[in-house]
């Protein structure tokens, strides 16, 4: 029986090993190697859309973003606050701002610059809550917040 294991073992790292490798059959029933999804026209790689690529913003992805300070620590919904970091990037790069106390609702934000983001307290229950903000090269979370009611 342990035999039997062994030999199934090996088939499966046979077949794994086999689809790992860019070999696929062509029309006629040949191999062809390197042909990858290209054989098949698959519609994500048919092309590329220049003016779509000149204006996808560049994010530089090896600074992650970091919240240093939330202004003021004690708000209400409705007030704004001021999130100061590091590495927001761009506005393009900014893809989201919102509080933990919210999980559904939509923030309201604003870019400043690389550093400053202003934001407006959603509707929420009262409590300590976190701001986390995304961007396209990673997401931060600040240190909690005081949502009175």
């Amino acid at each position: 029986m342990l035999l039997c294991s062994a030999a199934r073992v090996i088939a499966f790292i046979g077949v794994i090993g086999m689809v790992g490798q860019s070999v696929l059959l062509a029309e006629d029933g040949k191999f062809e190697e390197g042909t990858g999804f290209s054989m098949f026209g698959t519609q994500s790689i048919k092309g590329v859309d220049g003016t779509k690529v000149e204006k996808d913003p560049v994010c530089d992805r090896s600074r992650r973003p970091k919240i240093t300070k939330v202004q003021p620590d004690e708000v209400k919904p409705g007030d704004k606050v001021v999130i100061k970091g590091e590495n927001f990037g761009t506005k393009e790069c900014l893809h989201s701002v919102s509080f933990n106390a919210a999980p559904n609702v939509s923030t309201n934000y604003k870019f400043v610059d690389e550093s400053t983001i202003e934001a407006t307290v959603p509707e929420a229950k009262g409590g300590m809550t976190f701001i986390t903000v995304v961007t396209g090269s990673g997401n931060a979370q600040s240190r909690a917040v005081l949502i009175k009611k």
